[in-house]
């Protein structure tokens, strides 16, 4: 019971800071070394070096040229008058009124079409800021709508998805991302119907109160000159460069150029290879060569307009990716520590106490998404626990496994995104607020997608469908 209060204690001192706004970069290596000398106090720097730096490190290796790229990607997006354009136009087909379903929805086609929720999050925020401002909705709203549109259906929910939250499930199930589309389907309507329904409330009580979007924001984009706005349709060009391209790269262009196994390049004859595993890059090279595909085209069709303002914006756009990066690496390791601790495999067992199945996945998998603030990270440390015990429950109550892999897909993304989750606080980050101003709205998010899973399930039971 110590160990398991010692985690749960380390869990709510990460929370309370971040929510406060001081950076985890600091305070998640120190809440999960001081978990760590609680357990065995010897193994503290090797747990610092080997585990928290190790798995740190990783993620920065892995991830950070996407941050970098498309952090550049929504600046250019921004400086160009692009966004403008684009927020004009839309404004002008479904009223400003509807500046929410509009962000929502150009969230959820980018990430429905394979791009990182990190990335989304860059390119998306020039357009909601622009947006918001005309509509004169608050701004602290806008963190809520963006993790809307990102973070919830198109995520995990919807059948087909490429995030990499819909494929974990398929390696443990032996499943598809087609999995369950009729359940998918039904959850994804329910969290988007539910999901605006909240934010328009949100914003009329604001707009009753007299409030709007407010002014001496952090980190806002410039604002175009109205006269250097594009052909909307040219505006909207390096949107689905980026899609597009990343579809393309990663089903067809990179597999048949590198294979689907091991790349091994010597750069001077007769020198040791470097050997890179393709399935584990092609994701994330797919997605950096479609980042630089979409920035190029917004420099040939926008260069004499941002000519003068890259060297600046290309520095502002590079460090606030370092400090996205660098906050969600602090989690990524914060969360192995934690996942590493015996207090941890007492809430595991624990878990496994719930007797309905889909239920005891769906509550195992969205608990271990919260502890470790990650969905992908939660989710793999429940199934490679789990996964077979869940199989045969699946079999013993004839319940097809295309319903586990769903129900485990829409969990991890419930309640991963508490205070300490690297994506939320990568969203406040970028649009310059703090989580005192808006987490209000994103937390109301989170439940909403929880209670998606439960919605599903109880589907599944009445009408049997998959």
């Amino acid at each position: 019971m110590f160990a398991f209060l010692i985690c749960i204690a380390s869990l709510c001192f990460l929370m309370l800071v971040a929510y406060r706004g001081f950076s985890v970069i600091l305070f998640a290596p120190v809440a999960a070394l001081a978990a760590v000398l609680l357990t065995e106090p010897s193994s503290v720097l090797p747990v610092y070096s080997g585990l928290f730096m190790d798995k740190m490190v990783v993620f920065v290796k892995l991830y950070f040229p996407v941050f970098m790229l498309g952090a550049i990607f929504g600046k250019v997006i921004e400086l160009s008058g692009f966004a403008r354009s684009i927020v004009s136009s839309v404004i002008r087909m479904v009223g400003a009124e509807r500046a929410m379903l509009s962000i929502v929805l150009v969230g959820a086609l980018l990430t429905y079409g394979g791009v990182s929720l990190f990335v989304v999050v860059f390119a998306v925020y020039p357009f909601a800021a622009e947006m918001f401002r005309q509509g004169d909705i608050p701004k602290r709203l806008i963190p809520g709508t963006i993790a809307l549109g990102a973070f919830t259906f198109t995520m995990d929910s919807l059948p087909g998805t490429p995030q990499i939250q819909n494929i974990i499930p398929a390696t443990f199930f032996k499943t598809n991302g087609m999995a369950a589309p009729i359940l998918g389907t039904i959850g994804g309507i329910f969290i988007l119907i539910v999901g605006i329904t909240y934010l328009n409330w949100r914003r009329k009580v604001a707009q009753a109160a007299g409030e709007g979007y407010g002014s001496g924001h952090h980190n806002e984009p410039e604002v175009a000159d109205e006269k250097s706005t594009v052909n909307p349709v040219i505006a909207i060009l390096p949107l689905f460069v980026v899609g597009i391209g990343n579809l393309i790269f990663t089903r067809w262009a990179f597999p048949a150029i590198y294979g689907t196994g091991n790349s091994e390049v010597a750069l001077i004859p007769g020198t040791k290879p470097i050997v890179q595993s393709v399935s584990s890059f092609l994701a994330i090279w797919s997605v950096e060569t479609a980042l630089l595909l979409g920035i190029l085209t917004v420099v040939v069709f926008s260069w004499k307009t941002i000519a003068s303002k890259f060297g600046e914006g290309s520095k502002t756009a590079i460090a606030g990716s370092l400090l996205a990066s660098l906050n969600t690496a602090s989690e990524y390791g914060f969360g192995a520590v934690i996942a590493a601790l015996p207090g941890f495999v007492v809430v595991k067992n624990a878990l496994t106490a719930i007797p309905n199945p889909l239920v005891n996945e769906a509550l195992t998998v969205t608990t271990l998404a919260g502890i470790t603030g990650s969905a992908s990270g939660g989710m793999s440390i429940a199934l490679a626990a789990m996964a077979d015990q869940f199989i045969a429950a699946a079999n013993a109550a004839n319940i097809p496994l295309e319903v586990f892999h769903r129900v485990a897909a829409m969990a991890s993304g419930g309640m991963d995104t508490l205070p300490h989750n690297g994506a939320v606080i990568t969203l406040l980050a970028v649009t310059g607020l703090t989580h005192r101003q808006s987490y209000k709205d994103i937390f109301a998010i989170t439940c909403i997608k929880t209670l998606a899973v439960f919605v599903v399930i109880t589907t599944y039971y009445l009408t049997g469908l998959v």
